[in-house]
């Protein structure tokens, strides 16, 4: 990864991104936005907001990814497609894929099947490489994914979701026998400054609260549902293992032994919202998938 560091040498407080807009002629407004949102660009070793007032002798990095040409193709793939109208879509993603394509995932990934599916009706506030994606999941959780089919809805989408107007359920099932029935867990979660793949609880990080109520105990197991207040990159993951009850099966913030199941026990299970152009409330609640139930019948 390339680093810049640059020092803002102004007397005028003036905001970060469009300063950056400014200074670096060659990335786009999108770009540069998408970078702070993923605490890719630091001010004083601080994870900030676009929106963050500069002030004379602020030191910014910006860490950019290994530059790769991204051709991004109309695949058909088979998704599950739980809702759909002219506004928003509502997929079931399948454990194992990825959202949208990156350096390391060119294709086969949901924007793919979903530019197959829609041909040009997406979004087009996150770009080319992302386009429709209001949120997202990582590769090895499976479960619901809302799509944004233009941009007025995918606008008000985003602000539900940083206003908390979309309440969003999982089920984990986690190492270790939770003896409370519910739990709430506040913690800042920031970029992991030793291994920047990686998330982590930090003082300075991002105000991330996660809510879970237990459905099942099993040995040395408990199967949980967790209710997003804030939706940081792998929060739920983060959380658990900071309370000392990583996920089963996550290989990057569980044991090492843990259960074999080609990823993390996460299923995103469940959506509420009042649909951002109708109005209408839409309540969506899946079945656990195959995987999932199988490794639970197991335990039992």
């Amino acid at each position: 990864m390339e680093e810049i560091k640059i020092v803002y040498e102004n007397a005028v407080v003036e905001r970060l991104d469009k300063y950056l807009i400014s200074k670096l002629n060659e990335m786009s407004r999108t770009n540069i936005q998408n970078l702070i949102n993923d605490e890719y660009i630091l001010v004083n070793n601080k994870a900030v907001k676009s929106n963050y007032k500069l002030k004379n002798g602020d030191e910014i990095l910006v860490i950019l990814k290994e530059p790769e040409e991204l051709n991004v193709i109309k695949q058909n793939i088979p998704i599950e497609i739980i809702y759909e109208d002219n506004d928003l879509i509502i997929v079931n993603k399948e454990k194992g894929m990825v959202v949208h394509p990156s350096a390391g995932h060119k294709d086969g990934t949901l924007v793919n099947a979903l530019m197959y599916h829609c041909g040009d009706n997406l979004s087009t506030i996150n770009g080319i490489v992302r386009p429709g994606i209001v949120h997202r999941i990582d590769k090895d959780t499976s479960g619901l994914l809302i799509v944004a089919k233009n941009n007025i809805a995918h606008q008000k989408l985003s602000d539900m979701i940083a206003n908390k107007y979309i309440k969003r359920k999982y089920y984990a099932l986690v190492h270790g026998e939770i003896k409370h029935d519910y739990g709430t867990i506040d913690a800042p979660i920031a970029r992991n400054p030793k291994e920047r793949k990686e998330m982590a609880i930090i003082d300075e990080g991002k105000k991330s609260i996660t809510h879970f109520r237990v459905i099942e105990r099993y040995d040395n197991f408990t199967l949980i549902e967790c209710e997003l207040e804030t939706g940081r990159t792998h929060q739920i993951r983060v959380h658990m293992k900071y309370i000392n009850h990583p996920i089963a099966g996550d290989n990057v913030y569980g044991p090492r032994k843990t259960l074999d199941t080609n990823g993390q026990m996460l299923h995103s299970k469940s959506l509420d919202f009042i649909h951002p152009i109708t109005n209408k409330l839409i309540s969506i609640d899946t079945e656990l998938p195959n995987y999932f139930k199988n490794v639970l019948k197991n335990l039992n």
